[in-house]
């Protein structure tokens, strides 16, 4: 927040569109934020591991705790449901 006080929104806008877009990635949506969480940005990644180092790059400096939520589209749900996957629940 000191950040955003000294520099404004934009500018830190600009920095986290750089950095997805400097690791293959596309923002589709920034938003500022009030409570458990200060920034959502919504974006596509090339991959999921890309989406981990750039989490891994970012909370590492220890001035941002970060969470990336993989997204999936309906369509690789629908590939999900259908690999076979072999479960016991416990108990059974």
């Amino acid at each position: 927040m000191s950040g955003l006080g000294k520099e404004g929104g934009s500018a830190r806008a600009e920095i986290v569109h750089s950095l997805v877009e400097n690791a293959g990635g596309q923002v589709e949506c920034l938003y500022f934020g009030f409570g458990d969480h200060d920034l959502y940005v919504v974006g596509e990644m090339p991959n999921p591991v890309t989406a981990a180092a750039l989490g891994i790059a970012v909370r590492s400096t220890g001035v941002v705790e970060a969470q990336v939520n993989l997204l999936l589209t309906p369509e690789e749900m629908d590939e999900a449901a259908q690999l076979p996957v072999a479960y016991q629940p416990p108990g059974r």
